[in-house]
């Protein structure tokens, strides 16, 4: 890649003094303090030990944080026990298996679950963002609708280890010439569809935006494609020369010379990362802000999809105001294709409403009427929360809350603090109303079952085939073979076994996916098939009813779920052949093992290898003609005439719309799906290789090994972590 060379960003002018408490931290305006008494005052109906404390024990915004990651607490324990047996192999083993194990605890710290954060225009998305990562303020919160860029924000205590604080991605030239030759997918459809007047209404479009573009950066903006800009530091104003695009950026009375650096670089800015040191949390976080899914070229829609697909969990952010409704349909689909438990719906600016305690229940009620709609959203988690809220008890700026705001408050106080466990500050009870530490316990929650568990269980296995193999290493060793009159190891032939079941194991695979994903093919162009056939003779059955001039549209919702579950009987299948193939390179090194040591199998049960998952199939959310009901799909069905006509061109048409869903389904899922789980036993086999490597050289007296653990105590340590492993 080609870094353009960043210009220098001016520093943000300083923000405004306000009171600071005894911690240096900014508090409640001294000129009102009528928002905490009454708070407060709410104690008054609470149980006993139930209630508001003292305003001075108002925990500071670390303490605030530190109350969402107390669910993580097991986690970390039973991280703790997977790095001290690593440790124990660091300190003592050859240098190939010191390496490997420096490599395992890499990989257990550098651990960062995605979690991305979709939703509807103005639910207040990128404040509740700003607010999660204790930042008021830092992300604009009024991006314009053009602006296509995703805000990754890395915490945690390794943040501060990258090699840059921000990094701006600049769109590839591919996707640029999409965008502006062809309109993006909505350029694509229009031209599909034969609508020539919307496709030159697009055309306008993307012309005028790429004006602008020339406008702000001049010709050498092509040049940026394809490259980043990054930086040393950062603030909000640097953020908005790339993520922010105000309507207002050229001033007409001065010409149309541009008024200020704002929004800058943000027509062909793809990605933005953040990273943001936490070093008291317990483990690293990437948060990702995306743009939506209601742009006029559906690049944002691309864009959304690569980030869910990315990550592992999704929340959803809704406005109180709004709901959930027939016209977040596009949201609704996207969501749809990934696993219920890794959804978590949450609804914001709750502190708008009049009276929270008597809506949020109605309010939830609809939501899940809208999702019920939609197979496997039934069981989705709905919170509610304010970010609002959220920001006031991260700033201690209560004296914002007057007059009608208070009140709504105070009466969600008092309905809530029955619910306390314990007695609590105003900032402390504010910030729970808030919704963000319930977001938190339900994100690190999930992360701890799935993501967490299934990297622990990666890593615990490798540890304890690391320990398999110096504990091998230790009775291969030849002074212990000739104190106990044992024969020295052939470890060329060892290593020659090896050789050989690697390629049995993987060949078995690759045969196995070969087949999976005939099938699979097989499988979706057959749902394919027949859903074009039953849309035809819909339109068909329509027209013979209806005649010619009454307006007719098909739900394609038939053909998601038949994609959906043909990708999932795949991904069920590449996940039995993987560890049916891991757990016969684990048995078979275990074999090769005791044979070659004169031992038995059960003396080295070596660990199969921890295999990836196949990602949610996210891709089949995307918007397909037959979800419009634009302008252009309503002429096309205007410009035809006699049913001769309407049958094959209907066809013809969404074919061209679906099939590229099936191509990228085969191409963007399937295959990579197999070629992550051979990844996995390849670099099984790797290590296993490496550790047969360390052995020669031990008997070869090429390295001398300190004495290390004792056979007792890696058995002790390896029954430790044996439960992680399974």
């Amino acid at each position: 890649m080609t870094y353009a060379e960043p210009e220098p960003a001016e520093p943000a002018p300083p923000a405004a003094p306000r009171a600071q408490d005894d911690a240096g931290r900014a508090g409640p305006d001294t000129e009102s303090t009528e928002p905490v008494v009454a708070v407060q005052a709410a104690a008054e109906n609470a149980p006993e030990g139930r209630g508001v404390a003292s305003a001075a024990s108002s925990p500071t915004p670390e303490e605030l944080f530190g109350q969402c990651h107390e669910g993580l607490a097991p986690l970390v324990a039973e991280r703790e026990e997977v790095l001290d047996l690593l440790d124990q192999l660091s300190l003592s083993a050859d240098p190939a298996t010191r390496d490997a194990a420096a490599r395992d605890r890499d990989r257990l710290y550098a651990f960062e679950p995605s979690v991305t954060m979709i939703g509807q225009v103005k639910a207040g998305k990128t404040s509740l963002v700003n607010a999660m990562v204790g930042e008021p303020g830092l992300l604009p919160a009024d991006v314009n609708p053009w602006t296509s860029v995703v805000t990754s924000l890395h915490l945690g205590p390794r943040a501060g280890q990258a090699p840059h604080a921000a990094r701006f991605t600049f769109f590839d030239p591919e996707d640029w010439e999409r965008l502006t030759r062809k309109g993006g997918r909505v350029g694509e459809l229009a031209a599909r569809s034969g609508a020539a007047d919307e496709a030159e209404k697009v055309r306008r479009q993307i012309e005028a935006m790429r004006e602008k573009t020339r406008a702000r950066l001049g010709r050498r903006f092509e040049m940026l494609l394809g490259t980043c800009h990054e930086y040393g530091s950062y603030d909000a104003r640097l953020i908005e020369r790339y993520v922010c695009l105000g309507d207002d950026f050229f001033d007409e009375d001065d010409g149309g010379e541009a008024v200020d650096d704002q929004g800058r670089f943000a027509d062909v800015t793809k990605a933005a990362d953040l990273w943001l040191p936490r070093e008291d949390w317990p483990m690293g976080l990437c948060l990702r802000d995306t743009p939506g899914v209601n742009d006029t070229f559906m690049m944002r829609e691309q864009i959304t999809i690569r980030a869910i697909r990315e990550s592992r969990l999704c929340v959803v952010v809704l406005s109180a105001h709004q709901a959930l409704s027939s016209v977040d349909m596009a949201l609704i689909r996207l969501i749809s294709n990934v696993r219920s438990r890794e959804v978590i719906v949450f609804v914001n600016r709750v502190d708008e409403l009049s009276d929270p305690a008597t809506q949020i229940p109605e309010i939830e009620a609809s939501i899940r009427g809208t999702l019920a709609t939609q197979k496997g959203l039934e069981d989705v988690e709905i919170l509610f929360g304010s970010a609002h809220w959220a920001t006031l008890a991260l700033t201690g700026q209560l004296s914002h809350l007057e007059g009608e705001a208070a009140d709504v408050l105070l009466a969600y106080a008092e309905h809530a603090l029955p619910e306390m466990e314990r007695e609590v500050g105003p900032l402390e009870l504010i910030w729970w109303l808030s919704g963000v530490p319930a977001l938190y316990r339900a994100l690190w929650g999930r992360v701890a079952e799935g993501a967490a568990r299934e990297r622990l269980q990666q890593v615990a296995r490798s540890a304890m085939n690391l320990a398999i193999g110096h504990r091998a290493a230790q009775e291969a060793d030849p002074v212990r073979l000739a104190a106990t009159g044992g024969a020295p190891v052939d470890t060329a032939a060892l290593a020659r076994d090896l050789d050989a079941l690697e390629r049995t194991v993987l060949s078995r695979f690759d045969a196995a996916f070969e087949q999976a994903m005939a099938q699979a093919a097989h499988r979706l162009d057959r749902s394919h098939r027949s859903f074009l056939d039953r849309a035809t003779a819909a339109l068909i059955k329509h027209l013979e009813i209806y005649g010619e001039d009454a307006p007719w549209s098909y739900d394609p919702t038939g053909l998601r779920l038949l994609l959906r579950s043909g990708y999932q009987v795949f991904a069920r299948q590449v996940k039995k052949i993987g560890e049916e193939a891991g757990q016969a390179a684990a048995e078979g090194a275990a074999a090769l093992y005791a044979g070659a040591l004169g031992r038995e199998a059960e003396a080295f049960r070596v660990q199969p290898p921890g295999l990836p998952r196949a990602a949610p199939p996210v891709l089949l959310g995307q918007t397909i003609a037959l979800d419009l009901q634009s302008t252009w799909w309503r002429r096309w069905w205007q410009r035809r005439r006699g049913y001769a006509a309407f049958a094959p061109d209907f066809y013809a048409m969404i074919e061209a719309e679906t099939q590229p869903i099936l191509d990228d389904l085969a191409s963007g899922h399937c295959a990579p799906a197999g070629a992550a789980v051979r990844d996995a036993l390849a670099a099984f086999f790797a290590d296993q290789r490496m550790l047969v490597e360390a052995m020669a050289a031990r008997g070869a007296g090429q390295e001398q090994v300190p004495p290390g653990p004792s056979p007792e105590e890696l058995s002790h340590a390896m029954s430790r972590i044996g439960r992680l492993a399974a």
